[in-house]
């Protein structure tokens, strides 16, 4: 029997759109290219990539064990256009990943079940399974295991997936047969560079994420540059543009998983009421959302600049109050859209925004 083959079969069963093989060292050149990521200090704060560089270059360093790596793609695509709600100022933009169940939890669950089915039929086979919180570089992976290509913008996309697809990966001590590497096929195409607001694109296949709105919203902490707040737009939480403008998205394949499809709640949430989420309404809102992660504090300052962003005045009265939150940045953001919202009425000088 084929085994590479029947799991291939049992995994696209299992509600992955592609799977692909690829050894733990087929993607020599992720060790470089991250290093001179990090040493241009585009990786923002986020200092894990730093820390943990070494597992991250190589997956044969984080499990010198392991013999073939299993990429598998998972859909969520959207069923409406992401960019619509970009002009519904009042309201906000989160991203399409955000708008249904964690899919960490989702695709982390499916994992484990095509791992499970892999060691019954090879008793003594060790997996260990990793959904974007591990040291492991996926996109270099899922490229050398021919699921598609990094485009310009950096994600992974492919002739017959599009770009909107989650990764997955299980490291395993089998040897599997593997499969052709991809190439890119963005040709001379440049429309994800070209949307981005915030320039966030050195150069094709580049990205500065200390400019990019998908890190300004999530990952970053504290106040966003003033020159970069009005770019943000209504966005607050990550940002599509640059996937929704792919042409390979034509092709895309649709999403199987009703967990991930968007929440009626989330798809283009008034701004009023999110505001005014204490701790413990932002916890009871965004439970089983991925939002929920980066805390009440981080959400409500984003949804602070998209107010500022609106033009709609009728925000003030419920962006003053948060002019005194206890988060200094949340008081910044709200401080700083009143004064956009009512530039005759200036606010206080504050030391965020000196």
């Amino acid at each position: 029997m084929d085994l590479t083959a029947d799991l291939r079969a049992f995994a696209t069963q299992a509600g992955f759109a592609k799977v692909g093989i690829c050894r733990p060292d087929a993607a020599p050149d992720t060790a470089g290219r991250l290093a001179d990521f990090v040493a241009a200090g585009r990786h923002g704060q986020m200092g894990w990539m730093a820390e943990r560089m070494a597992w991250r270059g190589d997956p044969t360093a984080l499990w010198p064990e392991a013999r073939s790596v299993i990429m598998l793609a998972e859909s969520y695509a959207p069923d409406v256009d992401p960019l619509a709600v970009l002009e519904e100022r009042d309201r906000a933009a989160i991203s399409v990943y955000a708008q249904g169940r964690d899919y960490h939890d989702v695709v982390k669950a499916r994992l484990k079940v095509v791992g499970r089915w892999l060691i019954d039929r090879v008793p003594g086979t060790e997996i260990k399974v990793f959904v974007d919180t591990a040291p492991v570089m996926e996109k270099p992976l899922a490229q050398a295991a021919g699921l598609g290509w990094q485009g310009k913008h950096t994600n992974l996309l492919g002739r017959d997936l599009g770009n909107w697809v989650f990764l997955g990966a299980i490291f395993t001590t089998a040897l599997l047969d593997v499969d052709q590497p991809e190439v890119s096929h963005c040709g001379s195409c440049t429309a994800c560079l070209d949307i981005c607001p915030t320039q966030a694109f050195p150069a094709p296949y580049q990205l500065d994420a200390r400019r990019c709105i998908s890190y300004l919203t999530i990952e970053h902490r504290g106040p966003v540059d003033i020159a970069l707040r009005p770019a943000l737009g209504n966005r607050v939480y990550g940002c599509d543009d640059c996937l929704a403008v792919c042409p390979w998205n034509k092709f895309a394949v649709a999403g199987r998983d009703a967990r991930l499809a968007a929440r009626d709640d989330l798809r283009a949430p008034a701004l009023d009421s999110l505001l005014g989420l204490d701790d413990a309404a932002f916890r009871a809102r965004f439970s089983g959302s991925p939002i929920k992660r980066i805390g009440r504090d981080q959400f409500v300052r984003n949804v602070c600049y998209a107010a500022g962003n609106s033009g709609n005045r009728r925000l003030v009265a419920v962006l003053a109050p948060l002019t005194t939150d206890a988060d200094p940045a949340v008081a910044d953001a709200a401080r700083w859209a009143i004064q956009r919202l009512t530039p005759v009425n200036p606010v206080e000088d504050n030391p965020w925004t000196a």
